[in-house]
């Protein structure tokens, strides 16, 4: 699986990387999935996760490799959901953001269980949920500081469009991720769990 997984990652992350739309958004947005590249690496021989974890995560770094190449406002297949729907913008920085909380959600879950941090699962979904959360907070942190560093150069990277709303709207979407990966990957990744 590992190989595979490398394989899609790699191609992804070429193809991002081949004439992107604007080469220091790209870096910005595929930074993260770099840094997820290495972490993985890191632990591998250490704690290896469960396929639905790997394969989350190499979704996650496809949404921000995507995101990278046109930049979060510019995606072509929402530009034509925008279009389709009458939308006042290019929502896949939204998709982007679910996932920024849809897959850490499990990620936390699975350390939280295998390492018996909290074993009441009211107070691990509790503990979870703020996880996600503020990791949504300080990525919006992030972005906060490149807008200021970079001037104008982070308007790409920032994918606000306009919308007053944005970064509230970001967490909003982080946070309903999470809750709903909880909800509906709960059992299947206990399957999983118990196979480890």
């Amino acid at each position: 699986m590992i190989k595979i997984w490398l394989f899609i990652y790699f191609t992804i992350f070429i193809w991002s990387a081949i004439n992107p739309k604007d080469l220091f958004t790209w870096f910005l947005e595929v930074f993260p999935a770099l840094i997820a590249l290495f972490i993985l690496a890191f632990i591998y021989n250490k704690f290896k996760f469960t396929s639905l974890v790997y394969t989350l995560i190499l979704i996650h770094c496809i949404i921000l490799m995507v995101g990278g190449h046109y930049t979060y406002a510019q995606v072509p297949a929402f530009d034509f959901i925008k279009e389709f729907f009458n939308q006042d913008r290019n929502n896949y920085d939204k998709l982007g953001h679910f996932a920024q909380g849809f897959i850490p959600a499990i990620i936390a879950r699975e350390i939280i269980i295998r390492k018996n941090i909290i074993s009441i699962e009211a107070w691990r979904n509790f503990f979870i949920l703020c996880f996600c959360l503020g990791f949504s907070a300080f990525y919006e942190l992030v972005e906060w500081w490149v807008a200021i560093f970079a001037n104008d150069s982070a308007e790409d990277f920032l994918g606000t469009q306009g919308y007053i709303w944005d970064t509230q709207s970001d967490m909003a979407w982080a946070l309903f991720g999470a809750v709903l990966a909880l909800i509906i990957l709960r059992k299947y990744h206990d399957k999983q769990l118990k196979n480890i």
